[in-house]
């Protein structure tokens, strides 16, 4: 072979696969399938930095595994380009989204091609595309169909800058995930999923997932964040209304002198007395401005305002008074808590604003009860109810069930169970989403988009500028929104919100199976051969976002029947970020950002894609390094001119077994997504192969097959030269023979109490009492044990023997 000129061979076998259709995926069921897959890009401007790659590099490793094994394999790409990201950048570089979102697909594509991916891109999908969006509004109006979609007018999280509403999914630390602004609290019309009828499903099947990151499933019991707890109806001393509040903690009710409000509580402006208005509306104000992370932040001094309205405790049958404060958010429970003396937050507010506080909870440990009982320190934790009528002497446990039992006799207040999950927020007030399908008629309120006029189409327009006052841009193009209802056929006016980014992402998954069905979201036949997901890889930070909503949706497809599982993504794994040089995140903004275009010009693909997977364990953040980068290309090189030493049949027992303990290492590793130590093994028999004069001509082929799913151009260069006439991906992965894998002669460690003392090199198959009376007579073992007695003699075959003495 001549000297590796990567530019040379990957065109040529780009081009190959291409006219050979290489990756068309069958939907032919003669074989087990599999389908692995990538969280789809959300195609920027910028276009792919090396770490973008990772993950990718990674799936179609293990596809081209699970091709060579003898699965029939789904590994697609698309394109998430719908959303804020996309418009923002056409409107800073005024452009439409519709030309700079094609600009940027078409970016991306070209750099995934010259990386050599599996992709069938006739499978390829494009959140934008009608065709596709098409499912995506027939997927809504089923859910408002069922009552799951509906209109609210409820405060929301407003992002001034990207000036629409957000979901909670939306932000971080509180703020704009997108472009890092304070959210404020507006009250505004909006569509939002109930996905909270699903909490409890979301919460309960993530028990039959045991091929996820136990990390993942945490992050997302902790987002959904399910609470049992009593609802308790407080009514107001001079009106005819009441409050209910939620409370895990209904024990301490005896001890609530006092009831505090969110600030966006929808009752605040109807039972706020009109001397206290002003010093209301003034808190309301500012409450606005703060994010909730600053406002729950606990080591923050506690603020609030009287409303001059008073509520009467049902256990107590006290007046008491009903505050404001910033730290109760409207989003959770109720939006209304009583407050008491054995919870911190209320302990302090009141201590601040002179309100009364009263005990009612007896710490257990008798010794701490007199600075309790004085009101000297908050207790917040379980004891013994005092002060608190015919349930004194109970545990909190106890007055937790018997409380809540006389609530419920005397109506008011009973059991349920409260979710930090909230309904999510659909409704974007901007123009690059899907066209929500629903009109509003003045006789007949809102009314589904039949499903035969689906899709309601993105119109095109010149200007698209959010607007800033709560309304999409569309609301101004009259001849697109003014329609006709198409329940009584008179005068109506379209929805002119727009879907957000995760809409086409919940369920994108599902149209690979069937790209071009325009009858159906998905073939019934189709989806229940290829689903669920068998393995599905991305980063860890949508956890709490797409993974949640794609679940939901998926869930909701299920119970009406068009999918047949309920859960769509077996196995997860997330993604470690590669940071630059520097060890910061790769961003334009420090000017650290490494082009893999420039990479793969200057060393190659299959290098790029060898030194991705080495750099460190797949799950964890790692620093690039141009030094690894140049010694992945030595290690090609050198399996490259291995090809120069081959012979028919050598016999080598060193290389056969080094190679059938590698194949079984490589094999098993790309399985459990041990990359870094599957190229490793690799390397270690490439250098050993490298010390022979010839090696056997099987042998090196076995070799050139396992690592072909990670140089697959190198490699179909190298299987051509050797005279095959098929590609590599058509060869059958090579099988290892566990005898000749075995080791003859192993390390075994001697210690001492657990300390090491000295190794010796024994046979792999010693037995106990053999490896024992070697330990025994070792020089350097026997001091330790002189004049010591022998407790016990730890052996754990093939790796040590353990002394223990006295």
């Amino acid at each position: 072979m001549e000297k590796y000129d990567h530019k040379k061979i990957e065109k040529k076998w780009q081009q190959k696969w291409q006219e050979e259709d290489l990756y068309k995926v069958s939907d032919s069921q003669d074989k087990p399938k599999y389908y692995i897959l990538d969280m789809f890009p959300y195609p920027s401007g910028a276009g792919l930095h090396v770490g973008h790659p990772k993950g990718f590099i990674a799936t179609d490793i293990f596809a081209r595994l699970k091709m060579m094994q003898g699965y029939n394999v789904l590994h697609p790409m698309g394109w998430d380009a719908f959303g804020l990201p996309a418009e923002n950048f056409a409107l800073k570089n005024k452009v439409h989204p519709r030309v700079a979102t094609a600009k940027n697909i078409q970016t991306f594509k070209d750099q995934l091609e010259k990386i050599g991916f599996t992709y069938d891109w006739s499978r390829e999908v494009n959140t934008t595309d009608p065709e596709f969006y098409k499912w995506t509004q027939w997927a809504f109006i089923k859910m408002f169909e069922r009552g799951l979609a509906y209109e609210s007018h409820e405060p929301i999280n407003w992002c001034p800058d990207c000036k629409t509403g957000l979901a909670n999914e939306d932000l971080e630390n509180g703020k704009c995930e997108r472009c890092g602004s304070d959210i404020e609290q507006k009250p505004m019309r909006q569509w939002v999923l109930k996905i909270t009828d699903y909490a409890d499903r979301l919460l309960n099947d993530l028990d039959k997932l045991p091929d996820w990151e136990e990390s993942i499933k945490e992050m997302q019991r902790n987002w959904i964040g399910r609470s049992e707890g009593t609802e308790v109806d407080f009514v107001f001393d001079s009106r005819d209304e009441k409050i209910s509040v939620f409370t895990t903690r209904v024990d301490t009710i005896f001890s609530g002198t006092y009831l505090i409000m969110a600030p966006e509580h929808v009752l605040i402006e109807k039972i706020t007395t009109p001397g206290q208005k002003k010093d209301v509306e003034e808190y309301v104000r500012s409450s606005a401005k703060k994010t909730n992370m600053e406002r729950t932040e606990l080591q923050k001094e506690k603020t609030g305002v009287f409303t001059g309205s008073y509520v009467i405790n049902p256990l107590s049958k006290e007046k008491i008074p009903v505050w404001i404060s910033d730290f109760v958010l409207a989003e959770y429970g109720t939006g209304a808590v009583f407050a008491d003396a054995h919870d911190e937050r209320d302990f302090e507010m009141a201590k601040k604003y002179n309100i009364p506080l009263k005990v009612s909870i007896k710490p257990f440990n008798e010794e701490l009860w007199p600075e309790v009982e004085k009101l000297n320190v908050c207790y917040p934790e379980d004891g013994i109810l005092v002060n608190s009528g015919e349930f004194d002497n109970l545990t909190s446990a106890e007055a937790r069930k018997e409380i809540t039992k006389w609530l419920e006799k005397n109506n008011l207040g009973r059991k349920t169970v409260n979710y930090k999950l909230r309904n999510w927020v659909f409704s974007r007030q901007r123009y690059w989403g899907e066209p929500i399908p629903i009109v509003h008629c003045e006789k007949c309120g809102a009314v589904a988009v039949p499903e035969k006029d689906l899709p309601v189409l993105l119109p095109e327009v010149e200007h698209y500028e959010p607007t800033g006052t709560g309304e999409s841009p569309l609301a101004n193009i009259a001849d697109w929104v003014n329609t006709t209802c198409p329940k009584c056929g008179g005068p109506a006016k379209r929805e002119t919100n727009t879907m957000p980014q995760w809409a086409g992402s919940s369920w994108y998954y599902l149209r690979y199976i069937d790209p071009y069905n325009d009858k159906a979201l998905v073939d019934k036949a189709k989806e229940k051969y290829w689903s669920p997901v068998d393995f599905y890889v991305g980063g860890a930070e949508h956890a709490t976002r797409h993974l949640i909503y794609a679940r939901f949706w998926h869930k909701f497809l299920y119970d009406i029947g068009a999918v047949s599982y309920e859960e769509p993504f077996t196995r997860l794994q997330h993604v470690g970020l590669i940071l630059a040089e520097d060890g910061r995140k790769m961003s334009k903004r420090w000017g650290n950002v490494i082009n893999p275009d420039e990479i793969v010009e200057k060393y190659g693909a299959d290098a790029m894609r060898v030194y991705e997977m080495f750099m460190g364990p797949f799950s964890q953040a790692v620093a690039w390094n141009t030094n690894g980068l140049v010694g992945a290309r030595k290690f090609l090189e050198k399996v490259e001119r291995l090809s120069e030493k081959t012979k028919e049949k050598v016999d080598n027992k060193k290389i056969t077994n080094l190679l059938h303990k590698t194949i079984k290492k490589v094999g098993e590793d790309i399985e459990s997504f041990k990359l870094n130590t599957a190229v490793s093994a690799m390397m270690i028999l490439t250098n050993a192969m490298d010390e022979e004069n010839e090696i056997d001509k099987g042998a090196y082929d076995s070799l050139v097959k396992i690592l072909s799913p990670f140089a697959p151009h190198l490699t179909e260069e190298i299987w051509s030269e050797l005279g095959h006439k098929e590609s590599i991906l058509k060869e059958k992965w090579p099988e290892y023979d566990s005898e000749l894998a075995r080791d003859e002669k192993v390390e075994l460690v001697l210690q001492v109490n657990g300390k090491l003392r000295d190794t010796i090199e024994v046979d792999a198959e010693i037995d106990e009492e053999g490896a024992k009376k070697l330990a025994l007579k070792n020089e350097k073992v026997k001091k330790w044990l002189e004049k010591k007695e022998i407790v016990k003699v730890i052996f754990v075959k093939g790796k040590l023997v353990n002394i223990v003495i006295k």
